[in-house]
């Protein structure tokens, strides 16, 4: 159901065949339990017919000229819903309460984001709005029946406003909901030039980017960073080890632990001959006494924390580290 004014005149027709509460709460049943005085009068209704239903208990005013029908609860969707009913035509939830509603992050504020064309004056209650600026037509959507901002653009807004922690956070959310579309963000980027968040969006979106890693190096380098940060012993980098049947690099290396981590950037990883050939390899590496991990580039600058606690716990004494016989010998000393 369109939350941009009065109701279509498919509906109005459909709704002149039934009482006119039925009708109501049939709209209300579309917009998460809310409705707005336009659409109202496009049911019927005036002014006087609506405060007569909000003193009988019928209707409930959340703002001025937005009203819940039935009782006055309303879900955070209802919430949300009822703050860009209360913003006017072609209102959309943005900011941090779209990044909410998308799943990219959660949010415990109080206030509500809503961008609008032509905002003006005061803010209703309990709403942040946002003059609409450069929002154009491929900015907008609808997620469960509420006019929203794209997962692009609210990721834009989001930028101005949060930590670049948060930042790469929400971004790698979106990806893991399938919602994330790297040309739509760099389109956005390209005409959105001197708008606040555009350069930490962009710093973001480069580290997330598969593309932007270029090469195996820079993640390692990146591990090894980490592996600094957390205390953890220095590893041996890029060490050869002959197995019984073939020569591999293992990335890093702890000898004392048993230890190899090889880290998986996508490029490099993604086709079916390297899944199966690391497979293959981390087998026999694992039948020569190593315990092997893959880590990606994800693990390593997005949940640093939490590999670091993995690699602290598989780095930790445990007596059970003797060294097998003869099956493999390292090269190149060390």
């Amino acid at each position: 159901m369109s939350a941009d004014g009065p109701i279509p005149d498919a509906y109005r027709a459909k709704s002149a065949h039934r009482p006119r509460d039925h009708a109501i709460a049939e709209l209300a049943g579309h917009q998460h339990g809310v409705v707005e005085l336009d659409q109202l009068r496009g049911l019927g209704l005036d002014e006087r017919a609506v405060r007569r239903r909000v003193a009988l208990g019928r209707m409930h005013r959340v703002h001025a000229g937005v009203y819940a029908v039935g009782h006055p609860l309303l879900s955070q969707r209802g919430r949300w819903m009822a703050a860009v009913l209360a913003c006017g035509p072609g209102a959309v939830l943005s900011h941090r309460s779209a990044a909410a509603l998308w799943g990219l992050r959660s949010s415990s504020r109080g206030s509500i984001d809503v961008t609008a064309p032509g905002r003006r004056g005061r803010s209703p209650t309990g709403i942040d709005a946002h003059r609409h600026g450069h929002l154009r037509p491929q900015d907008r959507t609808v997620v469960e029946g509420i006019p929203c901002t794209t997962v692009a653009r609210t990721l834009l807004d989001l930028a101005g406003l949060v930590s670049a922690h948060s930042l790469r956070n929400a971004i790698a959310q979106a990806e893991i909901r399938r919602v994330l579309d790297l040309s739509s963000l760099r389109e956005l980027i390209g005409r959105s030039r001197g708008r606040r968040g555009v350069a930490r969006l962009r710093l973001a979106l480069e580290d997330h980017d598969p593309r932007s890693e270029m090469a195996n190096p820079g993640l390692e380098r990146r591990f090894l960073a980490l592996c600094r940060r957390a205390n953890l012993p220095t590893p041996q980098v890029n060490v050869p080890l002959e197995l019984a049947d073939r020569r591999v690099v293992a990335d890093f290396l702890w000898r004392d632990q048993r230890l190899i981590v090889e880290t998986d950037d996508r490029m490099s990883h993604q086709t079916v001959s390297a899944f199966e050939r690391d497979r293959r390899r981390d087998q026999q590496l694992t039948l020569s006494g190593w315990k092997v991990i893959r880590c990606t580039w994800r693990q390593v600058t997005i949940e640093p924390v939490d590999l670091a606690r993995t690699l602290r716990a598989l780095l930790t004494p445990t007596g059970r580290n003797a060294k097998p016989d003869g099956v493999f010998r390292s090269v190149g000393g060390g």
